[in-house]
């Protein structure tokens, strides 16, 4: 009877992933052998990477492994504990430093994931009933959780839609802080937010402003500092958050801002005090990274040429409804709808030697999967046209 009771709790489970599997939601891993680059091995097999957010492909970048490797060496492979309690390696202080100077800020702290930021600060700096945030509907999960974490008010805009916004902020009375936070670049549709029109109304109605800059950094403004290089508005935003595992090709999140905002951050963020933090390896790998950013903004120039030249390959290749009128970012969303086509579409070409995800609801809505094209600066121009072929007849013969 015992033994038949344990079964019977179980069959949720299985019910629910068959569901998920009649709807082509189920998701299963692909092991990939070696590197994350441009090109990767998957089953033995050389697929060109078109599904990557390691966007100026620093992962396996010789400067960046050497630097790695010299401080795990140096410092040993793990912190040990929280650095508020077991101390704080001289990396990590130099690696804030310098995410700090990238950013034009007076200080930075890092997390353990964009995902412990994002899920941390918002509910740290939001941590009153009367307290009220506005964000972008199309915000990334982790902004969302951090929403959720609050106790206090959650209004949702209409997506990059500041008209909407302001109405929401008229029509809202905020007794405690406000906050409006945004993605700077959304990670799925990959365009960017009105900088200009955020931190208008942040500053009118005396809110603070926070962007997520995941997919920002290294890959927009000229040198690839990000939006606010990009809209030529340096020092506007209050709080500037991002990742190191993008661009940067390392791991871990980080926070720039005032030096008041990261002391009072370093204090009050639950996913920083309570976590173990990132191994010396990694804070180093991040620090190269930036380096090299720094001293080659050819990279980003590079990125940049391959987004312009790869829509326009899809353009001729008569994909110019599925993708957006005007790509600005490393990110392409190419529209598929169904989810089941967008399955085999993307099966289609992993067979053919691409490897591009088809990306559906809960990522996307229902109806509105996608093919996620994430570009690299170290992608040829003959690489992106045979890419967009590819792509074409892999649609058409779905």
């Amino acid at each position: 009877m015992q033994a038949s009771q344990n079964a019977d709790k179980w069959q949720w489970l299985e019910a629910e992933l068959q569901r998920l599997r009649q709807h082509n939601l189920y998701r299963t891993l692909k092991v990939l052998e070696g590197a994350q680059s441009s090109h990767v091995l998957w089953q033995g097999r050389d697929m060109l990477m078109l599904a990557s957010n390691a966007y100026l492909d620093l992962c396996n970048n010789d400067e960046v492994k050497r630097m790695a490797v010299q401080y795990i060496l140096s410092h040993g492979t793990g912190s040990g504990g929280s650095r508020l309690t077991t101390g704080t390696s001289d990396i990590h202080v130099q690696l804030e430093e310098t995410l700090a100077g990238f950013k034009g800020r007076e200080a930075a702290i890092v997390f353990n994931t964009g995902f412990a930021a994002n899920s941390g600060i918002i509910p740290a700096l939001c941590s009153s009933a009367d307290d009220v945030i506005f964000s972008d509907e199309l915000n990334h999960a982790s902004i969302i959780d951090g929403c959720r974490q609050s106790p206090g008010r959650t209004i949702v805009y209409r997506h990059n839609d500041m008209a909407d916004l302001e109405q929401k902020i008229k029509a809202t009375e905020v007794r405690g802080h406000g906050l409006i936070v945004s993605d700077a670049v959304f990670s799925m549709d990959g365009d960017i937010v009105d900088l200009p029109g955020l931190v208008q109304l942040a500053e009118k109605y005396n809110l603070l402003s926070m962007l997520d800059e995941a997919h920002a950094t290294g890959v927009i403004g000229r040198t690839g500092h990000g939006t606010e290089e990009h809209y030529n508005l340096p020092g506007c935003v209050d709080i500037l958050m991002g990742t190191m595992s993008k661009a940067l090709g390392a791991e871990g999140g980080y926070v720039c801002g005032s030096q008041k905002l990261i002391d009072f951050l370093r204090n009050k963020t639950r996913s920083y005090i309570f976590s173990t933090s990132l191994g010396p390896g990694t804070m180093a790998a991040a620090l190269a990274a930036l380096q090299v950013i720094e001293r080659e903004p050819q990279r980003v120039h590079r990125l940049q040429e391959n987004v312009r030249w790869f829509c326009q390959c899809l353009r001729q290749e008569g994909l110019a409804d599925n993708i957006p009128e005007q790509a600005a970012t490393a990110i392409i969303p190419i529209h598929i709808g169904d989810e089941a086509q967008a399955v085999r579409v993307s099966d289609h070409l992993l067979a053919e030697g691409y490897f591009i995800s088809a990306i559906r609801y809960p990522t996307v809505k229902r109806g509105q999967a996608i093919l996620r094209a994430a570009l690299m600066s170290s992608h040829t121009r003959q690489e992106l046209a045979q890419a967009a072929g590819a792509i074409a007849r892999a649609i058409a013969q779905s």
